[in-house]
């Protein structure tokens, strides 16, 4: 990368409701977990075991929205089938969750929102929030300072540059969205995969550590605006971008300590990776 180029924040994304649609936000606040209300509330199967679009791709056309205090679920194309419920507003009992090999323990938000979803799924569910004082750490491999992160499969953020997503785009016969993975922060400026060089570097005034690439998986493969599952993109990728036999695509970030991220602020590089 050239010492001249400049990178700046072009994006900023949150995920209310684990494997639903994301909200586009010009600033967002920084928390200990991560972007405020990213993935603090999941879907949990009979047994408390999460449910993402890995397997029930319809769960893409699902759009969250958050406005006075009031969380909304509505179908993409569908906006009267819809559902809402109060951020603050959970059950008394708090129910134990397992995401991957994580345990932790969640309150379902009331039996009104789980039945909508049941209904449709097809399958019996809750939806579940995180409890202000859950302690899910983050793997202790990768961790630096006992971070702790929501109902993200693993980490606080994900980054991505937009030159990434171009290059990719253009080995592909149909162009693609940069929601298929999920990012919470894209970047315009540098080279195609540069954050795969991060080492440390800072966001407006955030220090954040790259601390490991993105594994990614089929739920790349489902279309977010039509749910529809196809091959692509990781076909294409799996072709130059596998890594000691994983497809790998973005960066994953902890940060320390807390403050407010707004699109257009300067990604400022501290160290890279040799």
């Amino acid at each position: 990368m050239n010492k001249n180029d400049e990178l700046i924040l072009s994006g900023i994304y949150i995920y209310p409701i684990k494997s639903l649609g994301g909200i586009s936000l010009q600033s967002a606040k920084l928390e200990q977990r991560g972007l405020q209300y990213d993935r603090r509330w999941l879907l949990v199967d009979e047994d408390g075991v999460f449910i993402t679009q890995r397997k029930h791709f319809t769960l893409a056309m699902l759009q969250v929205e958050i406005k006075d205090q009031t969380l909304t679920v509505l179908h993409k194309t569908n906006p009267i089938q819809s559902i809402s419920f109060q951020i603050t507003e959970h059950l008394k009992e708090k129910i134990n969750v397992t995401i991957w090999d994580d345990h932790a323990t969640a309150y379902e938000v009331n039996t009104e929102v789980s039945q909508w979803f049941s209904d449709y799924l097809n399958i019996n569910v809750r939806l579940v929030v995180m409890p202000d004082d859950e302690q899910r750490l983050v793997d202790k491999r990768y961790a630096s300072h006992g971070e702790i992160v929501s109902f993200a499969d693993a980490y606080p953020c994900l980054i991505i540059g937009q030159s990434s997503l171009d290059e990719l785009n253009a080995k592909l016969a149909e162009p693609i969205l940069m929601d298929r993975f999920r990012p919470n922060f894209v970047f315009d400026g540098g080279e195609p995969h540069l954050e795969d060089t991060f080492k440390s570097f800072y966001i407006g005034q955030t220090q954040f550590s790259a601390v490991k690439l993105c594994a990614r998986c089929v739920l790349t493969t489902v279309d977010q605006q039509t749910g529809a599952k196809g091959q692509e993109p990781l076909k294409t990728l799996a072709g130059y971008r596998t890594i000691n036999k994983k497809v790998m695509f973005g960066q994953n970030l902890l940060h320390q300590g807390t403050g407010t991220i707004t699109v257009g602020d300067k990604l400022i590089i501290d160290t890279s990776k040799d």
